[in-house]
Formats: C-alpha cells, structure tokens, sequence
C-alpha cells in the first residue's frame, strides 16, 4: 500500500554532502561534492512547492569551498585556508533563488547565525571578535552582543536512534542487521530506517507505517559496505531523505 509519492526527487552529479535548511524561505540548500572530477557545487530547492532554483552553482574554487550557511533567502559560502585542515575564510553570499552572486570578503569568516543574522569575525586580527553582518549587504552592523544575538534554531526534526533490542516486538516492518535503527513518530505515522541482510547484501530500507500497515517504502542504499548514518530528518511536516547519496527525494507527510 503506497498512500505518499515524493514531490521532489532531484539527482545530483556528485555526492550530496551536506543539507541546511533556510527556515524563514522555506529553502533546502545542498552542496555537492563529486570525488572524480574535484568538484564541489551548490544547489537550492524550494521545499514548500519542490520548484528546483537551480542545481549546479559553482565558484571560481573547485573543490576547497562549502556551505556555512542559508537564511532569509541568502546562501552564504566559504572557502577552506587549507586543503588539509577545516579552518574557513571568506564569505561569498549568493541570492538562494537566481544563484546570482551578490556580494564576497576575504576578510571576515562566519562563525555562527543567530537571530539577528549571521556572526562573524576577521580573520586577522586576534583575539577573535564577534559582529553581526547584513547578509544582503555584506555590511557589518554592530558588535556582537551574546545577550540579544542568540543562535537560531532551525525547526528540524531528526530521529531517535534506538538498538533493536529496544524496541517493541512487531513494532519493525521487518527484521534489522546491525545495532541501529532510525525512529520517529509523526504526526499519525511512523517513520522507520533500518539496515537489513539479503543475500549476503548490506542494505538500508526507509518505511512510513501507519500502526502496523506499511504506507510507503523506499530502498535508500544497496550493497553498502558499513552501517550507513541517519537517513532522515522532517521539517515542517516534510519528509527529506537521500537515497543512493545522489538523489534527493522529500514528500509531505
């Protein structure tokens, strides 16, 4: 029984690496990394109505840039100091809907977003210091005050992680290899990811059950190697899963 059909199902030259979700635009971003051709590239989605923004932006870097950030509308890029080490510099901010470039500095780095906008720092000059930038503007608008620039939650919700064993009997669409499963009840449902053995082949299996009737089922890896991290999370009554690490599926639920 099938009662759900994904609204979005996007695939992706390149292995989906990270996902933020832009909680006042409703936007998804994505950043892209395929291994062979050294590449990284940027994505955004609008989740609310699945309109796909655009798919394959890139910046003049290949490969040492990523995602810090997606809010009000503004995808907010960066680049790494090094290739072997994670520290950032730079911002590059780009309009999440047209993938225009709107703004860069090479001076400052982002630390975190709050709710007042992004806080960051420059990279020159030490003790680190806090200030809140206009993310449209690219313009630095006051110090940071850690009184009234709180960070910002974004709605998202990500499964529990339980071992079979404590589970309920019957309560599992079917039996899971390994020590971990993916749960979630929402809503009237249950959201369920699992690994199983079949055929000697490692896979991992996303259901969607209503009580015991399973009402959507999709096979998220096959023939893996290793037990595969969370494969799930819902935002705003919307399922967003990856299946086969290149395709981006979400359905309402």
């Amino acid at each position: 029984m099938t009662m759900f059909q994904p609204y979005i199902s996007q695939l992706f030259e390149g292995t989906i690496w990270r996902l933020l979700i832009d909680d006042s635009k409703d936007i998804l971003a994505i950043e892209i990394r395929n291994e062979k051709d050294k590449q990284v590239s940027f994505a955004s989605i609008d989740l609310s109505q699945g309109e796909v923004y655009f798919t394959a932006f890139a910046l003049p870097e290949r490969w040492l840039a990523g995602i810090e950030a997606v809010h009000d509308g503004i995808l907010l890029l960066h680049y790494y100091k090094h290739e072997s080490g994670p520290e950032h510099k730079a911002i590059v901010a780009v309009d999440a809907k047209t993938g225009t470039e709107l703004w860069s500095n090479y001076s400052i780095a982002f630390d975190h977003l709050t709710v007042n906008g992004p806080a960051v720092y420059y990279t020159a000059i030490q003790p680190k210091k806090l200030y809140i930038l206009d993310a449209t503007t690219g313009k630095i608008i006051r110090l940071f005050n850690d009184t009234i620039d709180k960070p910002l939650d974004v709605q998202i919700v990500i499964p529990d992680i339980y071992k079979p064993a404590e589970m309920l009997p019957g309560i599992l669409p079917e039996e899971p290899f390994g020590n971990m499963v993916h749960y979630l009840d929402h809503n009237i449902y249950r959201i369920v990811s699992l690994h199983t053995l079949k055929n000697g082949l490692l896979q991992q299996q996303l259901y969607i059950l209503k009580e015991t009737i399973v009402v959507y089922h999709d096979l998220l890896n096959s023939d893996i190697q290793k037990l595969q991290p969370e494969a799930f999370v819902i935002h705003n009554n919307t399922l967003v899963y990856i299946q086969n690490k290149t395709i981006l599926k979400a359905l309402k639920i």
